[in-house]
């Protein structure tokens, strides 16, 4: 069978296995209740709810795959779409690349979804895999940058002033978002390849960049924003109840 009669299968990866710390104690940050379920739910359902998307693998604190398995047979999930969950590693690169190694071989396109963006829209998902379908190595969806952004001298003191050392021009900025969209390939090698230490990258497109190879944005979406800090939790509930009112859900 040709690559061009080989079915094209795309399967998401979601490292959740991180502390959140920035949101305060308690559960990590991908178990916090968001309308009274976790914010793994929501973000496994996002990405389930585009019908191109074959298959969900969430990569679960190391000490506790059996927990999140458990949470995610508890939820109504859509069926036509497979679930997955791998113990992960103690940086966020160290997960995907376990996510990565957990993937079926008829997989082609990847996807990698921050857990703490519950509320990205469909389109937006089906967006970035159809740009990866249509031949991109390499998709991140994007806002452009409301604010002026400056670049500073870091102080050596928490709350000192920071000198300003550049100003970059607004319109080339684009804030980026998830999921981002990969040939597996692709992917797979720009682990393979770019050793980091210390807590690795955030950003898995910023490998392939290290690798020479294209990346391309799509338009995000507003409803897309991660929930980082407690005030993203008042932010994210709104929506949700707007969500409610409008759709009778």
């Amino acid at each position: 069978m040709s690559d061009e009669e080989r079915p094209s299968r795309t399967a998401v990866v979601i490292p959740a296995a991180g502390r959140g710390v920035r949101l305060g104690p308690g559960a990590p940050k991908a178990l916090r209740a968001l309308n009274g379920t976790p914010m793994l739910i929501h973000a496994v359902r996002a990405m389930a709810a585009s019908r191109a998307v074959s298959l969900v693998v969430v990569v679960a604190p190391s000490d506790g795959a059996a927990e999140v398995k458990n949470l995610l047979d508890a939820h109504a999930l859509p069926e036509r779409t497979d679930y997955l969950v791998v113990p992960g590693g103690d940086t966020r690169q160290e997960s995907v690349h376990l996510g990565l190694k957990a993937l079926p071989e008829g997989v082609t396109t990847v996807l990698v979804h921050d857990a703490a963006r519950p509320l990205v829209p469909v389109d937006v998902v089906d967006a970035v895999i159809e740009a990866v379908r249509d031949g991109a190595v390499a998709v991140v969806p994007a806002l452009p940058v409301a604010d002026t952004v400056k670049e500073v001298e870091p102080a050596e003191r928490p709350g000192d002033p920071e000198q300003v050392v550049a100003t970059p021009v607004r319109a080339r900025l684009r804030a980026v978002q998830t999921p981002q969209g990969f040939d597996r390939d692709t992917l797979v090698n720009a682990h393979a390849t770019i050793a980091l230490t210390g807590e690795g990258v955030t950003d898995d497109a910023g490998m392939v960049e290290r690798l020479g190879a294209p990346v391309v944005v799509v338009p995000g979406h507003e409803e897309a924003f991660k929930v980082t800090r407690p005030l993203d939790l008042v932010l994210a509930e709104a929506v949700l109840a707007r969500r409610r009112a409008n759709d009778g859900f």
